[in-house]
């Protein structure tokens, strides 16, 4: 599947777009973010995995109205370099995790089938702070809660917050409660309002 994923935001009063693509369990995904919590941000990342959905490079730049953030993360087996330093405090774990980015909830997700089936799982994480892009050790449990005909939904939690999450039948956050909420192609409520004014353009 190719898809363009929009969630807005609500943690970072800002907005993640994603262009995926996921074949079988190897996932491509380049997007971009901006926020204005917890101080005004712009980012953008690429994404790449394994053909069991771990993580093997992530890239990023992250912006702030006074300095740039670079990073580059990669994994091998199971060993990660952060800027090409070795860091054995993220060794065992498969997936990285940008914060406040809705689209890496799915690598776990996908893998484990947890939006399909029972079941609750312990991971450890590659956790990216926003915006400074420090690398920290988390860790994660993911718990299916129960299916529907669009998917399932997945409680998640770290140290005391969880969260339920509304997962699609591919693996992808729809909403996140407390965090973000993915935004529909709904038809614009102004489309038509705008093709009969002087600046748009108009049908054939």
């Amino acid at each position: 599947m190719v898809a363009q994923f929009v969630w807005q935001v609500e943690e970072t009063a800002g907005f993640e777009s994603s262009w995926v693509t996921l074949d079988d369990l190897v996932l491509h995904a380049e997007g971009r973010a901006v926020g204005q919590l917890p101080e005004p941000y712009w980012l953008s990342y690429t994404l790449d995995t394994d053909d069991q959905a771990a993580t093997t490079c992530l890239t990023i730049t992250a912006a702030t109205p006074t300095t740039q953030h670079h990073l580059d993360l990669r994994r091998v087996g199971d060993d990660w370099t952060v800027n090409g330093e070795p860091r054995p405090d993220l060794a065992g774990a498969l997936d990285c995790d940008i914060a406040c980015s809705p689209l890496t909830n799915t690598m776990p997700i996908i893998r484990t089938a947890l939006h399909r089936k029972p079941g609750s799982i312990e991971f450890l994480m590659a956790f990216v702070e926003v915006p400074t892009l420090r690398v920290i050790p988390d860790r994660q449990t993911y718990t299916h809660l129960d299916t529907n005909g669009d998917g399932g939904r997945v409680r998640y939690a770290s140290g005391s917050f969880t969260s339920d999450l509304t997962i699609d039948s591919a693996g992808f956050v729809v909403v996140y409660p407390t965090m973000a909420r993915r935004l529909p192609p709904e038809h614009a409520a102004t489309q038509d309002i705008r093709q009969q004014g002087p600046g748009s353009a108009r049908p054939d």
